[in-house]
């Protein structure tokens, strides 16, 4: 992700705290980006077979993300405000309706009975995630800071990777 952290003019604290809400937006954002990406990577690890539609789920996923960087810029330079809170949350809603999008593909793909759909569950958090940005559209709208805290809670509980896929691959590593 690449996010214009422009170098502060001057030698003084001050000039550094000019950069604080961008900076915050930029770890936020980094957080966001790195949760889908390592549990991308565990959850490919137990894919047997790739279809045409995991590849367009994986791409409309790519979109979503590659906006990341534009939101996360207009978030951290006009400050938090209802339309750039409700912008950044669409953001983040939409890469987890993609990657829902992408596990639905990849288990019409391996089938309800697979390997794949028993590491899956019932992805409760998966749901309570999707949820919690719906939830943090309209918050925006009346408390943008309380939107943003809904939207730091769901990085905060997606930010040790899911280890539903991992405990998979090793099985079959064992079983090899």
């Amino acid at each position: 992700m690449v996010l214009e952290l422009k170098v502060p003019h001057g030698q003084d604290l001050a000039t550094l705290k000019e950069l604080g809400p961008i900076f915050l937006c930029y770890i936020l954002s980094f957080a966001n980006v790195g949760i889908y990406w390592n549990n991308h990577h565990h959850m490919f690890h137990s894919v047997k077979h790739v279809g045409g539609w995991v590849l367009w789920a994986n791409l409309h996923l790519l979109f979503w993300l590659s906006l990341m960087p534009f939101v996360t810029g207009f978030l951290g330079e006009n400050g938090v405000s209802t339309l750039t809170v409700a912008v950044y949350a669409v953001d983040l809603l939409m890469c987890a309706v993609s990657y829902t999008l992408l596990v639905i593909a990849l288990l019409a793909q391996h089938g309800k009975d697979s390997a794949f759909a028993r590491a899956l569950g019932s992805d409760l958090k998966g749901k309570l995630s999707l949820a919690s940005y719906v939830i943090s559209i309209p918050l925006a709208f009346w408390q943008p800071l309380l939107s943003l805290v809904f939207i730091a809670g769901v990085a905060a509980a997606w930010i040790v990777p899911d280890r539903r896929f991992a405990a998979d691959s090793r099985s079959d590593d064992h079983a090899r």
